[in-house]
């Protein structure tokens, strides 16, 4: 049976990418997005059954079911019954929501294995665990990083226009409602990113045995970062404010984001890496 941790890697950034076009498609509806999120967690499932099937065949069936066995079998259960529902209901957040569930069992099952052989010399498993954690944390930020930068050109555009302010440089940029989708695309992209991270986090401060750590400034800051991006979702869903106010909110989230990066980095007992 694989006991290299590169292949349990590849499997968690699938599985991320994923729930990534399933939030896509519950947010604007695109039914492309879901395609793609449903071809890679099928994906994700096949390979999920193999090592299910290689590991009880290895072992005596009843002998498998250790706490990290059961946990793999229950995040096989979930992405199995996830995929059916959603074959007959169109319930694109329910999937999300259970299949974080489901990611965070998984990656505790790999990482919390200790006959796991991490990928590098010289790592531990728990180095390996928070590589990728730190890995979609980072794409994450990216991607709030550029619904930023789409936020502050939708604000310059839009000031020019009002003060009817015309250059080459204004007549270059795109329309207001396409800047306007980007940015809104951009940010939910990191949405299921930064929540992916989260749970490998969370994942990583269970296997540490220290429930304290939740407490973190980091974590803490980090949960602010994810709310403010919820809500920058619900009023452009919801209650479809000026694309300005949009833009601006969107700005202060990214100062959270900033915020986050900056200076909790002094403030944490044990988040110095980013």
């Amino acid at each position: 049976m694989v006991k290299q941790t590169w292949l349990f890697d590849a499997i968690l950034y699938i599985y991320a990418l994923g729930l990534l076009f399933y939030f896509s498609d519950f947010a604007k509806a695109n039914r492309s997005a879901k395609r793609m999120g449903t071809g890679l967690l099928i994906f994700v499932w096949v390979l999920q059954s193999f090592y299910l099937a290689s590991h009880i065949f290895e072992h005596e069936l009843l002998s498998a079911y250790t706490k990290t066995e059961t946990l793999l079998l229950f995040a096989w259960a979930v992405l199995t019954l996830s995929l059916i529902i959603n074959r007959f209901l169109r319930v694109e957040l329910f999937v999300f929501i259970i299949n974080i569930g489901g990611f965070a069992a998984f990656a505790f099952n790999v990482f919390g294995n200790p006959e796991m052989v991490p990928s590098r010399p010289g790592w531990e498993i728990d180095d390996e665990l928070l590589f990728v954690h730190i890995s979609l944390a980072v794409a994450a930020y990216a991607a709030f990083a550029v619904a930023a930068v789409f936020s502050g050109m939708y604000l310059f555009l839009h000031r020019r226009l009002k003060g009817k302010q015309w250059s080459p440089a204004v007549k270059r940029l795109p329309s207001l409602e396409k800047i306007n989708t980007y940015a809104f695309r951009a940010s939910i992209s990191g949405i299921p990113l930064l929540v992916a991270a989260l749970a490998l986090g969370i994942v990583w401060v269970l296997l540490q045995g220290d429930a304290v750590l939740l407490l973190d400034a980091k974590v803490i800051n980090s949960l602010v970062v994810l709310a403010a991006y919820l809500y920058y979702y619900l009023m452009r869903q919801f209650f479809q404010p000026a694309g300005n106010r949009l833009a601006l909110w969107n700005l202060y989230a990214f100062g959270i984001v900033l915020l986050n990066l900056i200076l909790t980095n002094y403030m944490s007992s044990f988040h110095h890496w980013l």
